[in-house]
């Protein structure tokens, strides 16, 4: 990554059961599997190589447990606005079983019956734009696949709706920045070995 200009690293926590099973996990508490935890592990080398002014997690353990394992455990703290997207009447299904019951559903078009407007996702994920811009440093954000791709749309200055581009692996590591004065990803969706700056 050829900046030095401030970053915000995103971490989608790692693997759970229902991660793993394709399930809707918003408002549940699940936690992470063996191999999530062995993930969250070998995250921290690479986070470690960077320091941070900021360091935050959703408050589902599931992205607490992947902070701690990845060796943040003494320095992260809750922001509630990172909690996954609440799916509502959808918590837990998977995407074939919502489509039996809704045919031609989509997340990034109309939201979730019983749970959240994209409207009101995308207002949280730009309060936790503006609350690292605010850091003097680095940010490190432990949060979901849904609410993380909301970010890197509205970061890009892209409609919310476009979060639907970005594919994001459990137990990824992604980096927002600058290049000059423009809002750029330096990297994406990095599950094996990272390469640093």
């Amino acid at each position: 990554m050829p900046s030095r200009a401030k970053q915000i690293w995103l971490v989608r926590h790692a693997e759970t059961e229902w991660s793993a099973s394709g399930r809707h996990t918003g408002r549940s508490d699940i936690p992470l599997t063996a191999s999530g935890i062995a993930k969250a592990n070998e995250l921290a080398p690479a986070l470690a190589a960077e320091r941070y002014s900021l360091v935050l997690s959703s408050p589902r353990s599931r992205a607490l447990e992947t902070a701690r394992h990845a060796g943040f455990g003494t320095t992260v703290a809750v922001d509630e606005a990172l909690a996954e997207w609440d799916y509502g009447d959808y918590e837990g299904l998977t995407s074939a079983e919502i489509a039996a019951r809704s045919p031609g559903w989509d997340l990034w078009r109309t939201g979730c019956p019983g749970g959240e407007s994209i409207a009101a996702v995308a207002a949280r994920a730009e309060h936790v734009i503006q609350r690292c811009l605010a850091s003097p440093g680095n940010a490190l954000i432990f949060s979901h696949g849904h609410f993380t791709r909301m970010i890197a749309a509205l970061w890009i200055e892209l409609p919310p709706s476009r979060g639907r581009s970005f594919g994001l692996k459990a137990g990824s590591i992604s980096v927002l920045g600058f290049e000059h004065s423009n809002r750029v990803i330096w990297q994406w969706d990095r599950v094996d070995a990272f390469e640093g700056h």
